[in-house]
């Protein structure tokens, strides 16, 4: 397995487009915001959300009010994946998620005409190993129930080499899946574990027994700041279908993969198409960063978690060279 290290070069400033304000008698513990944003997807004229503490997807409309930071944004629309509700005490709450980490576009298949979303518990503990599929009509909205996946078979091999197990990213490129391990203080492993999309597919769909053996595991080193090491927390392919992708990563202050700490640093990094780290960039003000979506070539959507119930996770962008 190469490993792979490139040192910060540069230094992006992000711009806050809005907080993810929702109605509140739509939420199951009334809250007028999601608190825990984790990953990121367009998908047609919607922008999609994952939250780490919910069993709803979060819908935003991807159009000017969202994307110009014009003043009459509108206010994210849930969508239930999982059935029940999680408990409104925040110690029991986070023992009790599913911990859904990260969001992938899948692309049209047999099962799913017009595409599918994928969202990823993290693994880290075995009430996360829940994945839910979402299917997608014509337009890129919800179709159907969600269908709600046991992801041990997967993760079980991941386990083998990553005892601290926790799956941030997902996301499509060069006809792989590829999963993104996170790093901490305890292990500061970061790595992309990439599957073969065709029979990773069929095993989503049911038509195969057993998902596929991982095609390569590629670690990184993606340095550290106040001793502190860069871990990613989300992943998303680069226009043109090259293979190449573009990150996230957050220097989190803590051992080990269930504790919250101190968001130290934040940045961005760019993947060739032939898996080597190529640069990375560091994000001014340090905004936690959990999700991240292309818009167009030149700008990066992100959303962040501030680990506090009562503040809103925020919606960011980011110019790109």
């Amino acid at each position: 397995m190469p490993f792979i290290y490139a040192p910060i070069a540069m230094h992006l400033t992000p711009t806050h487009l809005q907080d993810l304000l929702l109605d509140p008698a739509t939420h199951p513990r009334g809250q007028p915001h999601l608190s825990a944003a984790s990953g990121l997807v367009r998908a047609g004229a919607w922008l999609y959300l994952v939250a780490d503490d919910e069993h709803h997807l979060g819908l935003l409309p991807a159009g000017a009010a969202v994307l110009q930071h014009l003043p009459q944004a509108p206010l994210v629309q849930l969508h239930r994946i999982l059935p029940g509700d999680l408990p409104a005490e925040p110690k029991a709450r986070k023992k009790h998620k599913p911990d859904l980490e990260a969001l992938a576009l899948l692309p049209a298949s047999p099962a799913h005409p017009s595409g599918a979303l994928l969202a990823l518990g993290s693994g880290s503990k075995p009430n996360r190993q829940r994945g839910v599929v979402i299917a997608l009509d014509a337009t890129g909205r919800p179709d159907g129930a969600a269908q709600v996946l046991d992801l041990s078979a997967l993760y079980a091999p991941l386990r083998a080499e990553f005892a601290d197990l926790n799956i941030e990213g997902a996301f499509i490129a060069n006809d792989c899946l590829h999963l993104l391990q996170r790093g901490n203080k305890g292990d500061a492993r970061n790595a992309c574990i990439s599957y073969p999309l065709a029979p990773l597919l069929a095993w989503l769909a049911g038509t195969r027994a057993a998902p596929p053996a991982p095609l390569r595991t590629t670690l990184f080193d993606l340095g550290m700041v106040d001793g502190v090491p860069l871990g990613f927390t989300d992943g998303a392919a680069l226009a043109g279908g090259a293979g190449g992708w573009i990150f996230s990563a957050v220097a989190e202050n803590t051992d080990d993969s269930y504790a919250d700490g101190e968001c130290v640093a934040s940045a961005i990094g760019w993947v060739g198409a032939d898996g080597g780290l190529l640069r990375m960039a560091a994000l001014e003000g340090t905004p936690k960063v959990e999700g991240i979506a292309l818009d167009g070539e030149k700008r990066l959507l992100m959303v962040t978690d501030a680990d506090d119930p009562e503040r809103a996770s925020r919606l960011w962008v980011v110019a790109l060279d």
